[in-house]
Order: structure tokens, then sequence, then C-alpha cells
């Protein structure tokens, strides 16, 4: 196994990148006790641990439904984290939809049952990825810079839908799976370092 490639370079970069956020959020919880600082702790932690993964098992574990399952939790805590902090009149049911989205996404996908994994996953990929998008641009007094993690929230949502359509057997526009297992390392690694802008800002502000 040649774990030297252009990959994981990307790979490691964005677990670097990932540890550096993780340490930030947890020096703020540490002061704070926010929540939300665990939404996103939870979140990048996962993603960390993707990265990880993939390094040493290689990019065909996107395959596994378990892994599937997992990576659901990047969205996850980051969609809630925006949620709690900046829109706390929506985050009661939003925890409910992402609670439910996600048991669906597992049960479905662990169980192979195609017709329920083909609804469950694009519709709650693609709320969460629209909570991390749209969340900072109508955040009322996030600081400014913060729209970064909006930045982020388009590549985590093209990155994710596009895996969940190929994992389907489909594929999104011209996103074949060719494509997107070319893009997707370095996608993640710029991914994250417009998260890491973005919420840097937040923290300091």
């Amino acid at each position: 196994m040649n774990l030297f490639t252009l990959d994981n370079l990307f790979l490691l970069l964005t677990g670097l990148t990932a540890v550096y956020l993780l340490w930030r959020f947890y020096t703020r919880w540490s002061k704070n006790k926010a929540t939300h600082d665990v939404y996103y702790m939870m979140g990048f932690l996962v993603l960390l641990v993707s990265g990880l993964l993939l390094i040493f098992l290689g990019l065909g574990i996107l395959s596994s439904p378990y892994v599937l399952t997992v990576a659901s939790l990047i969205p996850l805590g980051i969609s809630m984290g925006i949620a709690e902090q900046y829109f706390p009149q929506w985050k009661k049911a939003f925890k409910w939809f992402a609670l439910v989205g996600f048991l669906a996404i597992a049960v479905f996908s662990i169980a192979g049952i195609e017709i329920g994994r083909k609804i469950s996953v694009p519709l709650f990929h693609g709320v969460a990825g629209l909570v991390i998008f749209l969340g900072p641009f109508f955040a009322k007094k996030a600081p400014k810079g913060f729209f970064w993690v909006g930045v982020g929230g388009v590549l985590i949502g093209l990155g994710g839908i596009a895996l969940a359509f190929i994992s389907l057997g489909s594929q999104l526009l011209f996103f074949s799976t060719e494509f997107v297992m070319l893009i997707l390392t370095p996608l993640l690694l710029l991914m994250t370092l417009a998260f890491t802008y973005g919420f840097v800002k937040d923290i300091k502000g």
C-alpha cells in the first residue's frame, strides 16, 4: 500500500487543518461551555477520522454503507452548530430533523433498502448543506468573514450530494465516478480551509 500519493497529501493537510479547528473550538468551549461548539467538534472530529480512514484504507471504503452513515455526521454536526448558535428559534425543530435524517440514512443504508436510501441521503445532505451554505449569510451579529463558512458549505454540499448519487449507482450532472474521485481530496481540503477561515473569524469575534 502506497501512502505517499497526492490524494493522501491532500487528506493529511485536511486532517491537520481539522485538528487545528478542533483545538480552537475546544478552547472556546472550555471557557463558555456552549453547545454549538460541541456540535462543531463532532463534525470536524468525524472529518478527521474519515480522512485517516481514507489514507489507510483507500477511497474504496466510500462505497461502504457504514462509512456513508458515519460521514453524515460531518454536515449534521456543522449545520446543527450553526442552527444552535445563530438560529435558536429553529434549533429544536432542526435537531429533530437531523436525528430522523441520520437514523433514516443508517437504517436504509445498512439494511440495503434502496428506495429509502435514495430518498433519505440526498434529502438529508441537501438540507444540511443549505443550512451550512445559507446560514452564515443570514446570521445576525455574525462577524465579518463568517460567510466563508457558507463557501465551505457549497463545497461540502457539492461533494456530499455527488458522493451520495454515486453510492446510489447514479450520476449527478457531470459528476461521474471518475471525476468525483479525481476532485474529492482537493475539494475536502478547500472545504476545510474555507471553514477554518470563517470559523476562526467567528471565534475571534
